[in-house]
């Protein structure tokens, strides 16, 4: 599913995000990346290695190589050989049970039930549908998608939930202390994660089954379709540019909102970056997730490997999903972070409210922050496929 998020891009003069804790900690000095600051050149004449220098968010550092077109070693094609005629057949087999069969109970669950529809921004979705159908869509769905992921060799996620000090959230908790004990602690509104894979997605299902920023094309999609409207998908279309179009931040900007205030709407999960990375990185976020003011759960998602990388970064669908197959064993790693309520200077700078939420990630997951984006990403795909004509795709606009 397509998660760019639609939003104001940083200002370049404050590119380095402000740390919570003033400096004073010297973990939070991440290195950064720093993109072409001639926008306008052409990278003609610059080598591979040049442009993996400069793009090294996207580069894939596996085996396979750039694009997954390396030359492998013969141990590796005798080990591809061997999962094509064993586990490619078995998981394809299994993984497209299971698809039909959520499927098929997510029909029965919706085939007398009315979607919730937003006819002014063509939305439609089930996930707002309560009692035991929804009960079954939502703990039928946590338990496929790990049984999916589990099929296709992620047989254990390493989960872990950190408890760290946060000094400016000391008021909010001191505040909370002070409140009726009767009183629920303040909602989240969305779960933010970093951004490395469309496997990010199985298990953030299997987790807590929240509703994503999806493409339109998507709901119309066999099977996928109405499995994204009982999720609750928002489905934007980024071309639109009528008067009247809200624009992807503001649709998620409102179901936050919703999820933030409403303890039955489905809970929003966001990729802020806007795109995926080869998982060591941290692009700039984007602030749509942010507006709302609410508080996030911060989750970092890291995929542990030695010969092929579970990253979707420079290496098309079909092929990755192929070598994803062919793998024995894949890792996965999943830290949560404590709930970040944002500081009331935070909330009337939602640029700074997500500059800090990416400081505490990067230095959490070990993570280096990059101020490249899905623009630079463009650039460095294109020069893999062989294109040195670059300056189009360099005047492209990054979503």
């Amino acid at each position: 599913m397509d998660t760019e998020l639609k939003s104001m891009n940083p200002d370049p003069s404050k590119t380095d995000p402000v740390s919570r804790d003033d400096g004073s900690n010297s973990k939070d000095d991440r290195p950064l990346l720093k993109s072409d600051s001639n926008r306008n050149s052409s990278t003609t004449g610059e080598s591979i290695e040049d442009l993996e220098k400069k793009f090294a968010a996207y580069v894939r550092n596996d085996v396979y190589g750039p694009m997954g077109r390396g030359e492998l070693p013969m141990v590796e094609k005798v080990l591809l050989g061997i999962a094509v005629v064993t586990l490619v057949p078995i998981r394809f087999v299994l993984a497209l049970i299971i698809l039909v069969v959520y499927y098929v109970i997510c029909r029965l669950c919706t085939l007398f039930s009315a979607p919730n529809r937003d006819e002014e921004e063509d939305q439609e979705d089930f996930a707002h549908m309560g009692g035991w159908r929804r009960e079954v869509i939502v703990w039928c769905g946590r338990f496929l998608s790990r049984m999916l992921l589990f099929v296709i060799g992620f047989y254990w996620i390493s989960v872990s939930y950190r408890d760290i000090d946060l000094p400016d959230q000391n008021k909010s908790s001191s505040q909370n202390e002070g409140k009726d004990q009767s009183e629920e602690p303040e909602r989240l509104g969305a779960i933010i994660s970093n951004h490395v894979s469309y496997l990010d997605i199985l298990y953030h299902m299997s987790a807590s089954f929240p509703s994503f920023v999806a493409k339109r094309s998507v709901a119309k999609l066999p099977l996928v379709g109405l499995i994204s409207k009982c999720l609750g998908c928002v489905y934007v279309q980024r071309e639109s540019k009528s008067s009247d179009f809200k624009g992807v931040s503001g649709i998620v900007t409102e179901r936050v909102k919703e999820a933030h205030e409403n303890s039955s709407a489905p809970m929003m999960m966001l990729f802020p970056e806007g795109t995926t990375t080869n998982g060591d990185f941290l692009l700039p976020f984007k602030t749509g997730a942010f507006l709302a003011t609410a508080p996030v759960r911060p989750v970092i998602l890291r995929y542990p490997y030695k010969r092929f990388s579970p990253a979707w970064d420079s290496i098309s669908g079909a092929l990755h999903v192929f070598y994803l197959f062919c793998q024995f064993i894949n890792h996965m790693e999943a830290i949560w972070l404590p709930v970040y309520y944002p500081s009331q200077e935070e909330k009337d700078d939602p640029k700074l409210y997500a500059s800090n939420v990416r400081r505490l990630m990067a230095r959490e997951g070990n993570l280096t922050m990059s101020d490249i984006g899905l623009a630079e990403k463009r650039i460095y795909h294109t020069a893999l496929n062989g294109n040195i004509s670059l300056p189009s795709v360099l005047h492209q606009k990054d979503d």
